[in-house]
């Protein structure tokens, strides 16, 4: 079976002839105050930090040593960045559509680029062995839109997060076009672990049919073993 990861799937959707008649979708936003690198510090700690030593007494100074200790301790999780796994997928394709069934799960990674972009590294089954792609998506308008050159069929991806937690799930919206009459278009729910919650299921299924998309091009991809793990 071959599973092939959203982004690098919505190139052969794209290429492929046909494309599903979808009624008019909702406009497509991206997350509020979105954050690519570090979430900015929200904890009491860090308010108190803001303050300064020069205006802490002896308590606050011992209460900020604590926090100190405490940050240290634990590991702060970057925003959107770090390893994401594909967990839910539509689109307007026929080739999705006619193909859906043999799709699973993959793993991909976002790190970030010097000018501000994404490298996006997706390992996926392919041919029974493991494959590994990278894309690089550049900023394109506000934090959270960004652009795709499709140097084979031609055209553009436009790849928007819609809505993110940073720490469980975020949905992807991506658009583009092989030419006149065969727009592309697709939702993806991405799952910071392989077993995403109910409620994001739900929350994906609802995003989906607000952009124009029927029960029958939707689908959530089934967990696989196969490359899956971390390179040593």
């Amino acid at each position: 079976m071959a599973a092939q990861c959203p982004l690098w799937m919505g190139l052969v959707l794209l290429g492929a002839l046909g494309a599903l008649q979808t009624p008019a979708q909702a406009q497509v936003s991206v997350q509020p105050n979105f954050q690519q690198d570090k979430k900015q510090p929200a904890d009491a700690c860090s308010r108190q930090e803001l303050r300064g030593d020069a205006q802490m007494g002896g308590s606050s100074r011992l209460s900020a040593w604590l926090c100190a200790g405490s940050r240290a301790s634990r590991h702060l999780p970057p925003a959107f960045l770090g390893r994401w796994f594909s967990a839910g997928l539509a689109s307007n394709s026929t080739w999705f559509r006619e193909k859906k069934a043999l799709l699973s799960m993959c793993k991909s990674v976002l790190a970030p680029t010097a000018d501000g972009g994404l490298n996006l590294t997706s390992t996926f089954v392919r041919n029974n062995q493991c494959e590994t792609r990278t894309m690089v998506l550049q900023p394109a308008g506000p934090p959270g839109h960004y652009s795709y050159q499709n140097l084979h069929w031609g055209g553009v991806h436009e790849v928007s997060v819609v809505e993110t937690d940073y720490d469980q799930y975020a949905l992807l919206c991506t658009q583009g076009s092989k030419g006149p009459g065969h727009d592309f278009r697709m939702a993806t729910l991405y799952s910071r672990t392989q077993s995403p919650r109910a409620e994001f299921k739900e929350k994906f299924a609802a995003f989906a049919k607000a952009q124009g998309f029927t029960e029958d091009t939707i689908v959530f991809l089934p967990q696989t073993d196969k490359c899956m793990e971390e390179p040593k």
